[in-house]
C-alpha cells in the first residue's frame, strides 16, 4: 500500500513550505520511500530529493509506483527534476521510464585549505561587491535567467518572487544556522553602466566545535558575458572563507559546475580543482487532466427556450441582402 506524510518542522510548517514523504509497504515490511519538495514559490516545479527501494527483484516496480505516485498526487506540479549519479545506471534507466529526460551533466568540485589559502594571496578587484537584500531580487532573478539555457529556465520557472526571503523566514533561517554551527555570506557585482548583477556567489560556512575538516559549499552565478569574474569571485570567496574560519580549521570548499558552463569548468580546472563526482539532471513536465465541466449554456437548457420564441414581424431586407443577390 501507499500512505504519504508530510515531514515538516514547526518552522517549516508556519512558512507553508515543506517536503513530501510517500511510503511503499506491504504489511509489517518497509519496500520504499520517497520525498519530493517544491523548488520554486509558485510550487510548478518540484524536485525528487531522495528515492529508496528495498534490493529485491521487485525494485523497478516499486521505485515506478512511488514515481507514478508523486506524479499523479502533486497537483501543483507541473515540472519535475532529479538528480542522479552518472555510476547508477539502473536508477538512471528507471527515470527514463517513468518519462524523465537529461537535462545537464552536473559536476561536484573540491578546492583544498592549502587551495583556498594560495587563492587568497590574490586580491580580488571588486569594487561593487554589494550584499544581497530583497530590493534586488530583480537584479538576481535577470542575472539567473541570462546563465540559464532557455530549456532549463522554463524547467525550473522562477520568478522574482524566488530570490526574496520572507523577513520570518530569514530569522529562523539565522536561528537554524547557529544552531548547526553554520554561517551564509551573500554578495553580488553590479554593473553600473549596464545597471544590472552580472555576477553572484552564496557561501555557506561550516564551523565544527571540535575542530574537524568541514566542507563548506559555495554557489555561484556569473553572467555569460562576464566569465572574467570567476578568478575575481573565487578569490574573494577564498579570503572570506578564511576571515571566518581561520587558516587552522579551514576545511575544503565545494563547487557544482554544468556541462553548459565551460568557462567555469576551464577555471576550476587550471587552479587544480578535485572533481568529486558526476551526476546527471533529469526531468520531465506532466499535465494533469482537468475534469470536464457540462458547458454553463446546456445547462440553462437556453436551446429549449430559444424554440418558443418567435419574430414578431416579418422581417425587413436590408440593403446587404440586395447586395448579395
Amino acid at each position: 500500500s501507499l500512505w504519504g506524510a508530510r515531514l515538516f518542522s514547526p518552522v517549516r510548517e508556519l512558512l507553508g513550505d515543506h517536503h513530501r514523504i510517500y511510503v511503499l509497504d506491504a504489511g509489517q515490511d518497509l519496500l520504499g520511500y520517497i520525498r519530493v519538495t517544491p523548488i520554486n514559490s509558485h510550487r510548478s516545479a518540484w524536485q525528487i530529493k531522495s528515492l529508496a527501494v528495498a534490493s529485491q527483484g521487485q525494485a523497478s516496480n516499486y521505485a515506478t509506483q512511488l514515481l507514478r505516485h508523486c506524479l499523479e498526487v502533486c497537483w501543483e506540479a507541473r515540472n519535475w527534476l532529479a538528480q542522479v549519479n552518472i555510476n547508477q545506471k539502473e536508477a538512471i534507466a528507471i527515470y527514463r521510464q517513468n518519462g524523465f529526460q537529461p537535462l545537464a551533466h552536473l559536476t561536484d568540485w573540491s578546492l583544498s585549505a592549502e587551495q583556498l589559502q594560495e587563492l587568497a594571496s590574490y586580491s580580488p578587484d571588486l569594487p561593487n561587491l554589494l550584499p544581497v537584500s530583497n530590493a534586488d531580487a530583480t537584479l538576481l532573478y535577470q542575472l539567473d535567467t541570462a546563465a540559464m539555457p532557455p530549456q532549463i529556465r522554463q524547467v525550473y520557472d522562477l520568478t522574482v518572487q524566488d530570490f526574496r526571503t520572507n523577513p520570518l523566514e530569514k530569522m529562523l533561517g539565522f536561528g537554524y544556522h547557529l544552531l548547526k554551527h553554520q554561517q551564509e555570506i551573500s554578495g553580488y557585482v553590479y554593473e553600473p553602466q549596464r545597471k544590472a548583477a552580472i555576477g553572484y556567489f552564496s557561501l555557506l560556512l561550516e564551523r565544527n566545535p571540535q575542530a574537524q575538516p568541514v566542507s563548506h559549499h559555495c554557489q555561484m552565478t556569473v553572467h555569460p558575458a562576464y566569465t572574467w569574474l570567476y578568478p575575481e569571485l573565487t578569490a574573494q570567496v577564498a579570503n572570506i572563507t578564511i576571515s571566518n574560519c581561520g587558516a587552522a580549521n579551514l576545511g575544503e570548499l565545494r563547487l557544482t559546475s554544468a556541462d553548459y558552463q565551460p568557462e567555469r569548468e576551464a577555471y576550476l580546472e587550471q587552479i587544480h580543482a578535485q572533481r568529486l563526482g558526476h551526476s546527471l539532471l533529469m526531468a520531465r513536465s506532466v499535465w494533469h487532466k482537468v475534469r470536464e465541466a457540462k458547458p454553463m449554456l446546456d445547462a440553462l437548457q437556453l436551446s429549449k427556450m430559444l424554440t418558443g420564441l418567435q419574430p414578431a414581424q416579418k422581417p425587413v431586407p436590408g440593403r446587404i441582402d440586395g447586395w448579395a443577390k
